[in-house]
């Protein structure tokens, strides 16, 4: 209670001075009066001293050093110190810290005898300095010194989270770094609080009352002896325990307990893996089976999925041929997309089999990886591991509809909707465009070239030629409105005609000339003259008119051959026969005999 002392309130250890510099008073009024039976009232008491005076006399003759190890009573327990009596002037403090366990509940309760260690006669504020970890590790130091010197493991209690690693209580606080919590580094120290476990003392300094501890040191004894035990017994085919140490980009390494084991991202699992962070993690326990094992080498293969079933060894039961499934796409490629029907099973939708009018081209453009889409199975090869999807299947086939309303030899009307090399798409109105192959837009006209022919956007009408559903055809010709000129071509200029033409190109190999309207016939160089020709041009040009005769025609290849020395071989015969019968009428009708001429 704070004593009032000249009308000012002072604290219970300037009080205690005070009464101790009274009592020091009286004993020298004492000293001074031996020999002499003198009484000074009732301020002194000869025969009995005072309960203070046995406390002081008791104080002085204690000797109380820093650095020594004293019995000391909890008198008081505040938010930050613990207030002990050790029997001298004054309280001494201790941190509360060093009472606390790991999950921050007290060691001790008001009343309980400690040993504390003197660190300070007084502080600042008058108290003694005092440490109970100090006065522990003292009184454990001959263990801790011996157990650092032979190697022997000291069992501990980690106790809470500190800059650098992990406060340990091993009878006294001791410091293990986090670089000695396990085999490898680790982030997460948090799970360690409140585990009991083995350490080796590494480093000590009594003076300072510093100890340094090491669990790995622990575990790396550890794990060379179960290293020498597993290379002894591991065999190709076991099933075996182990823990996640290391994750990389291509697989996993286990910790088989002494010996590390490679389990690559393909043997992960029967389905995808992206990454092997997306399937384990560090720490994890998980059973795997040994696939191959390098005993010179001391490498270990090991395999995830081989101890599950594998899922294709009943896909032919569950994925049956035209059953409806549900995936999701795992992957877009340009040639199809990939579903995921089931872990470790994947279909194929290919680009062939999306659309009935074979519209997606760029499978990208219309799917995305995530998406679940409904398919036909259309196929299951399980020795290839191959099923084969379709997503037409599911849809109405417009070829069906067409084939209905549409007949070979209709004409029909539509709009050009786009211009390509071979001819052109019409819109007739149907989920299908029609094409116009350019050899079917005339059936004279030569080397034609569509975007001469057709523009965007232009009403036209045509024949319907074929309807072909399972080649997915559907086509229209311009020239099949018109009879083929070539069809009677052999009634109107049988062989042997003779025919006035224009020659309406010239090549090295003869001349082709206009026989009829869009018909073209070819004189070859060898039929230009009798004499021999070296060059067309020197014979004809292009707008020259010719008499020329019909000597071959292919209804077949739409060819007609000329010759213009056949007319003039014709000629000379007529003459001849003409000098030799001067009786017979000589009119021209006479000599062209056998010749018809156009």
């Amino acid at each position: 209670m704070p004593l009032l002392c000249g009308g000012v309130n002072v604290t219970s250890a300037t009080a205690l001075n005070f009464e101790v510099h009274m009592v020091q008073q009286q004993v020298l009024k004492q000293k001074w009066m031996q020999g002499f039976d003198v009484v000074f009232g009732d301020d002194i008491e000869t025969t009995e001293k005072t309960e203070f005076g046995k406390m002081l006399e008791s104080n002085t003759t204690k000797n109380y050093a820093e650095g020594e190890v004293f019995n000391g009573n909890v008198v008081k327990i505040s938010g930050d110190y613990v207030m002990v009596d050790i029997g001298y002037k004054q309280e001494g403090l201790v941190s509360v810290k060093e009472f606390q366990n790991f999950d921050g509940s007290l060691k001790i309760k008001v009343g309980d005898v400690i040993e504390v260690y003197l660190e300070k006669l007084e502080s600042s504020m008058g108290n003694l300095i005092l440490s109970k970890d100090k006065a522990e590790i003292l009184k454990a130091w001959d263990k801790i010194s011996e157990a650092c010197e032979k190697g022997n493991p000291v069992e501990g209690t980690v106790v809470a989270k500190v800059k650098g690693g992990l406060s340990v209580d091993i009878g006294v606080k001791a410091f293990l770094p986090g670089s000695q919590i396990d085999l490898r580094p680790t982030r997460y120290l948090d799970k360690y609080i409140g585990k009991t476990m083995h350490f080796k003392v590494i480093k000590f300094n009594k003076k300072r009352g510093n100890i340094v501890l090491s669990r790995r040191a622990i575990l790396q004894e550890e794990r060379g002896k179960l290293r020498s035990e597993i290379l002894g017994q591991i065999q190709e085919g076991m099933i075996v325990k182990g823990v996640v140490k290391n994750i990389t980009d291509y697989g996993a390494f286990i910790d088989l307990g002494g010996i590390d084991g490679l389990l690559h991202i393909t043997d992960m699992s029967w389905g995808r893996v992206k990454h092997p962070s997306n399937l384990l993690n560090i720490g994890d326990e998980i059973e795997v089976k040994i696939l191959k094992f390098d005993s010179e080498k001391e490498r270990v293969s090991l395999g995830l999925k081989q101890v599950q079933p594998n899922p294709w060894d009943q896909a032919r039961e569950k994925y049956v041929l035209g059953a409806k499934v549900k995936g999701e796409i795992v992957s877009v490629k340009d040639y199809g997309i990939f579903l995921e029907l089931s872990d470790g099973i994947e279909g194929l939708i290919h680009v062939s089999e999306m659309s009935w009018t074979n519209k997606i081209k760029n499978p990208s453009k219309h799917f995305n990886v995530g998406e679940f889409v409904e398919a036909q199975v259309l196929d299951v090869d399980i020795e290839n591991k191959r099923i084969s999807l379709g997503l037409k299947q599911l849809q109405a086939n417009p070829w069906d509809e067409l084939e209905k309303k549409f007949k070979v030899g209709q004409k029909v009307k539509g709009k050009i909707k786009t211009i390509v090399e071979f001819g052109a798409f019409v819109d007739v109105g149907e989920e299908m465009d029609a094409l116009i192959h350019i050899s079917d837009v005339s059936w004279t006209k030569k080397n034609i070239n569509p975007t001469e022919e057709f523009r965007v956007g232009q009403e036209i009408e045509g024949v319907v030629l074929t309807i072909d559903k399972e080649n997915q055809k559907f086509c229209l010709g311009l020239k099949q409105l018109e009879e083929d000129p070539w069809k009677k071509i052999e009634n109107r200029l049988p062989v042997g005609t003779v025919v006035e033409a224009e020659v309406v190109r010239v090549t090295d190999f003869g001349a082709f000339v206009e026989v009829e309207t869009g018909i073209e016939g070819l004189i070859h160089i060898s039929e230009l003259s009798e004499n021999r020709v070296e060059k067309t041009t020197d014979v004809v040009k292009k707008g020259d008119k010719v008499s020329a005769m019909v000597i071959s025609i292919d209804k077949e290849a739409k060819k007609i051959a000329l010759s213009i020395k056949a007319v003039g071989q014709a000629e000379e015969r007529s003459t001849r026969d003409l000098t030799k019968e001067e009786n017979r009428p000589s009119t021209m009708a006479e000599k062209l005999k056998g010749f018809s001429v156009k």
